[in-house]
Formats: C-alpha cells, sequence, structure tokens
C-alpha cells in the first residue's frame, strides 16, 4: 500500500511529517496485534498482520477470522447485463472501507481456458491498496486475482485478472463469477471494464462500472497540538466520534488508543500511563493498557460504543481520558500517540495525538 506524505514542502516539514506517519504505522501494528481483541497507511485501511508486534493469541484469532470468511458460503450473485452482452460487470455503488463489497462477471458466450480482465483506473486512492478476490465453487475459498503492479509510487491504473473455462455460457444459460472488492487506503472513485479472452482467439469487453470508496466520518476533538500532560497531574481529554455516512452497516465497529514514548534509557510502560474511557451509568471506567510484543509500545481495545452493527446514520461516541503517572520515568519527555477506527480488525480511520511530558509543577 502507498501513501502520500503531502505537497512539496520544506525538508523540516517532510521530516515531520515522515515520524508522525512512521508513529502512525507503529501504533497501528500495536493496536491490531498487542490488543488482541481485535504494512499500514497513516489514517485509512490497515489490515492486521502476524509479526514481531502481535501476540500468538491475536494471531490466531485473526487467522480463525481469515479462514471463517474463506470458507463462507458460497454467494448467488444473479446475472447481470442484458441478453446481447458476451460479458457483463456489476458492482455495488459504494464500496465502503473495511467492509468487501460484491461485485460480479456474467459470460454469455462459451469460454474454454480463457481469462477475464478487470482494468481499474483509481481517483483518490492507489490502484495497489485495491484488494479483489473471487469465490471458487470447487474449492468453497475466497481467491485473490492475479495483480500486475501498477506503475510509479502512486499508481491510478491496474490490472486484476483470473482464468475461466465456461464452456456452457450462453444468452440462455449464462455463467457468473462472483467477486469482492475491498479498498483498502482512502476513498476515491473507481472505474472498472471488465473483458474476457475465450480461448479461440475472441476478447469481448464489457462496458464500464464506476464505483464510489468511502468511509464512515470520523471526527476527534478536544486535544490539541502541543498538549502537555505533568506526571501525576490531571488527565486531558479527547473525544472520537464516528458517523456512518455510507449506505452500509458495520458490523463490528472497534476504536482503539495507541501510545509510544521512549528516552535515553527507559520507555513508558502500560503503567506509565492512565487510560479511561466514560461509560452512561457508570462514569469514568479504567481501560488497561497492554505491552505490544517486542517493541516498547502499548495499545488498548476501547470499550464498544455502541451495541450491534453500526446501521447507516447512526452515531458512535468514545469519550476518553489519558493521564501519566506520577511513576513515569523522567527521562522520557515526549510521546506518539493516538486512535484508531476499524470494522474488526480493518482499520479505515486513524489520528495521531502525541503529547509532551512534563515534571510536576512546583507547590
Amino acid at each position: 500500500m502507498t501513501r502520500n506524505v503531502g505537497q512539496q514542502r520544506s525538508s523540516v516539514a517532510r521530516k515531520a511529517a515522515g515520524r508522525t506517519a512512521a508513529a502512525l504505522a507503529a501504533g497501528l501494528a500495536l493496536v491490531m496485534g498487542a490488543a488482541g481483541a481485535a504494512h499500514a497507511a497513516p489514517a485509512d485501511g490497515v489490515r492486521a498482520e502476524t509479526g514481531c508486534d502481535t501476540s500468538p493469541a491475536a494471531g490466531s484469532a485473526t487467522a480463525a477470522r481469515t479462514a471463517a470468511q474463506e470458507s463462507a458460503e458460497a454467494p448467488a450473485p444473479a446475472a447481470t447485463g442484458t441478453a446481447a452482452q458476451k460479458v457483463s460487470y456489476s458492482v455495488t455503488s459504494q464500496l465502503p472501507i473495511g467492509l468487501w463489497s460484491p461485485s460480479s462477471v456474467t459470460l454469455r458466450t462459451p469460454v474454454t481456458k480463457g481469462k477475464v480482465r478487470l482494468d481499474v483506473t483509481s481517483k483518490g486512492f492507489s490502484t495497489d491498496s485495491l484488494s479483489v478476490q473471487r469465490f471458487d465453487p470447487r474449492t468453497k475459498r475466497w481467491l485473490d486475482l492475479d495483480t500486475a503492479p501498477g506503475g510509479g509510487s502512486w499508481p491510478t491504473r491496474g490490472v486484476f485478472t483470473f482464468p475461466v473455462t465456461a464452456k456452457g455460457a450462453s444468452a440462455a444459460h449464462p455463467h457468473t463469477v462472483a467477486l469482492r472488492l475491498q479498498d483498502l487506503d482512502r476513498p476515491g472513485t473507481l472505474s472498472v471494464t471488465a473483458s474476457v479472452e475465450d480461448g479461440r482467439g475472441h476478447t469481448y469487453r464489457a462496458p464500464a462500472r464506476t464505483t464510489t470508496a468511502t468511509r464512515p466520518q470520523v471526527t476527534v476533538g478536544g486535544w490539541k497540538n502541543g498538549t502537555v500532560l505533568e506526571r501525576g497531574g490531571d488527565a486531558r481529554e479527547v473525544t472520537v466520534t464516528v458517523k456512518n455516512t455510507t449506505n452500509r452497516a458495520y458490523p463490528s465497529l472497534a476504536a482503539s488508543y495507541f501510545a509510544y514514548g521512549a528516552g535515553a534509557s527507559h520507555a513508558l510502560t502500560p503503567k506509565d500511563l492512565v487510560l479511561s474511557q466514560y461509560r452512561t451509568g457508570q462514569g469514568w471506567v479504567r481501560v488497561p493498557l497492554l505491552a505490544g510484543g517486542c517493541d516498547p509500545g502499548m495499545s488498548a481495545r476501547l470499550l464498544p460504543a455502541v451495541k450491534g452493527p453500526l446501521a447507516p446514520g447512526a452515531v458512535a461516541v468514545y469519550r476518553l481520558k489519558v493521564a501519566v503517572a506520577g511513576s513515569a520515568p523522567r527521562d522520557v519527555t515526549t510521546a506518539d500517540a493516538g486512535v484508531t477506527v476499524a470494522n474488526g480488525d480493518m482499520s479505515f480511520f486513524s489520528q495521531a495525538l502525541p503529547f509532551t511530558v512534563r515534571a510536576p509543577k512546583a507547590a
């Protein structure tokens, strides 16, 4: 996945942006791994991976979810297009980031050891961040399509292909292949043109279809640039508001907090930060932070803000307080921190919330 570090600015600004991106990437790895309950682009779609920052339990949980997805019941997409079209393609009007969106290719001409090709053009995100899979009825698994990598650091054109045989396909007996798409990066638009080589020297092309990659609207308030936390001092509040502005429900909405801070000789550990979340009817509840594997960082999966799926138009609010314990090491004076919002183990938003650590003011 690629990311745009920003406009052509001064070298100082670019270095600062690089540090922020690195902090977010490290935090996302911690959230997806060390939190356990639950290759990154900052503030956009990120898939959990096992590795140095991932506990064995988290890796097993992710593997179990992946296996469940791959062995799902066979989808039954309806044939699309008209009887006169040798090949036609369909896709939903929106591709909500963090969710798989259905798509399909319908063939109405015999194909023997042929190949379906999807030529995609994106605007607003890289085609290298697009994931496309087809359902294999024989194995009952979702399989990745073959891809041709886009050119440059921010490609806007890509090619996805898969082999196909449909000897009996015709106008009277169309053959439909179930597909699903997911944008792992950021909002934008996507245009897809499908074609099929029938194995006998003919290539048929379908009309292009366009869809919009979108995601829920997330706002973070209450945390200012240059926030200072005193060791043993008062907590600072931050509010994360998620409004589902897409046309699909998010069935597994989750939010997480991560932090990392190191000095000349010490690093912050979970006991050095106090994270609390406001719960209706309970007040402020302590949320335990967990250390992250071999990385001296920490993260926490926040308590659910809504019951069940987040329906289109619905809002989820996370109110947090962060404080630095009086026992925090004195040589740690700055910390990179932030929040992420995800559907299950797929993040679609993150924002950095760095802070400075200072000694308490003299009485």
